[in-house]
């Protein structure tokens, strides 16, 4: 997209960036401010020794201001754009205050969205939507189309695709309920949008309120036209009809019910590929080309991922499943036992039918410490586990109750902070003290 096209819209601001991270996204979005606009500032309540790895990627850049460990509301008054990352909380006094002071408020994606006219795929869900995002974006690559990928993906800012970028060509968004919090203030929605299902989650963040929860997804659907295509899983066909007072103006399709030959497993992966499936065709991709591409996909990292087999024992890794019904999905995608490693944080979720699963589906069960592990032991009853203080002795007791031809399973039911940064640290020790052994 060239420059002219977009750089009115930050030209000679002055912008806030609320929200640096450690994880990519609020790097580059700063690069592609500082590097063309100035003056930046950039607040966050991470310390500048805990955003040591960050800070060092944008040392180059003279034109940002850090104020860190805290926010202050000076910060947010007297500027001509405020752009707030992901996990914010929705009743910040800060954001209140720029709101109070007539600041427009973007989030990265959002803005991308409004700003690129390209055609955009938006997939969100509880679970699935990472595997979803991910296929879509592959076999639209592998047919020769000019596509970028976005949105809730490790690493990848949304904004500075703009560089990239001309007007009608495809970019594929993965979008959280917080991303899409941004979507519903630009009162804009996906040309296609995919919504895999809708379970409990980020209760702590939506304070116990799945209505809340459901109205922030919802906007990947509640500002389409008859124009525009809203792909659907059953479950998520149900709790829309079920949650959704509006007009529902674009075409809803549901998955096709199909049985796909691929290598990833579990009965949810087959409904993963059939959302992708359906949004693919309506982005006119032919079904032979998809199912060319399903039958050898491996699937993502940390995503029922096959570690490996070592000593006759079988090792996944599946440190994304950070909710119960995610670990659920998980062990109920083996025949066998499994020797599950599980637990972790708290997000205020119901471990009531992830505890019934793991005394029909483990043969052995090792919780890593964490207040959520301490909910699931409430209902785990007389059912027998051991605790672990870090992931190296988790796999250690692991083993202790394998034999060959066993499957150990890490598929936490829980986030992932206290014991590890983050459910990626989380999934790459997990495969180092696997590989390690």
């Amino acid at each position: 997209m060239d420059k002219k096209e977009y750089s009115h819209f930050f030209k000679d601001k002055k912008i806030t960036l609320m929200g640096l991270g450690l994880l990519g996204r609020g790097i580059n979005v700063a690069k592609f401010l500082a590097k063309n606009w100035a003056p930046l500032t950039i607040t966050d309540l991470k310390t500048e020794n805990e955003l040591k790895p960050s800070l060092k990627e944008l040392k180059r850049f003279k034109n940002i201001k850090y104020v860190l460990g805290r926010h202050r509301l000076i910060d947010f008054r007297n500027r001509d754009i405020v752009i707030k990352a992901a996990g914010v909380p929705f009743d910040s006094p800060y954001i209140k205050e720029a709101e109070k002071n007539e600041i427009p408020v973007e989030m990265d994606a959002s803005l991308f969205a409004k700003i690129s006219q390209a055609k955009i795929i938006g997939i969100t869900g509880t679970r699935g939507k990472s595997t979803v995002t991910d296929i879509i974006y592959q076999i639209l690559k592998s047919t020769g189309r000019k596509v970028f990928l976005g949105g809730n993906v490790r690493g990848i800012a949304t904004l500075p695709l703009l560089e990239k970028i001309k007007p009608g060509v495809w970019v594929v968004l993965e979008l959280d309920s917080w991303q899409l919090h941004g979507f519903g203030d630009s009162k804009i929605s996906p040309h296609i949008a995919v919504f895999t299902n809708f379970l409990p989650d980020h209760l702590n963040y939506y304070r116990n309120s799945m209505k809340r929860y459901f109205s922030d997804k919802a906007n990947i659907f509640k500002y389409q036209t008859k124009k525009d295509y809203l792909i659907v899983s059953r479950q998520a066909e149900q709790e829309i009809k079920k949650r959704f007072k509006g007009e529902i103006k674009s075409r809803m399709l549901d998955a096709p019910d199909k049985k796909w030959l691929t290598k990833l497993i579990g009965r949810h992966n087959q409904v993963n590929i059939s959302l992708a499936a359906a949004a693919l065709t309506a982005a006119g991709i032919k079904e032979s080309a998809i199912a060319k591409f399903v039958k050898n996909y491996a699937g993502l990292p940390g995503r029922m991922e096959f570690v490996g087999e070592f000593d006759g024992i079988k090792y996944y890794n599946d440190t994304n499943a950070t909710t119960p019904e995610a670990a659920i999905a998980a062990l109920q995608s083996f025949k066998r036992k499994v020797v599950l490693i599980a637990g972790g944080s708290d997000k205020n979720l119901d471990f009531g039918q992830m505890a019934e699963a793991i005394k029909k589906k483990t043969k052995a069960l090792i919780l890593v410490k964490g207040a959520g592990t301490e909910r699931l032991i409430k209902h785990l009853k007389r059912h027998s586990f051991m605790l672990a203080e870090d992931m190296n002795e988790a796999i250690k007791k692991a083993r202790e109750f394998c034999r060959k031809g066993d499957t150990v399973l890490l598929s936490p039911g829980a986030a992932s902070f206290g014991v590890f940064k983050n459910e990626y640290d989380r999934g790459e020790q997990f495969n180092y003290y696997v590989q390690k052994r």
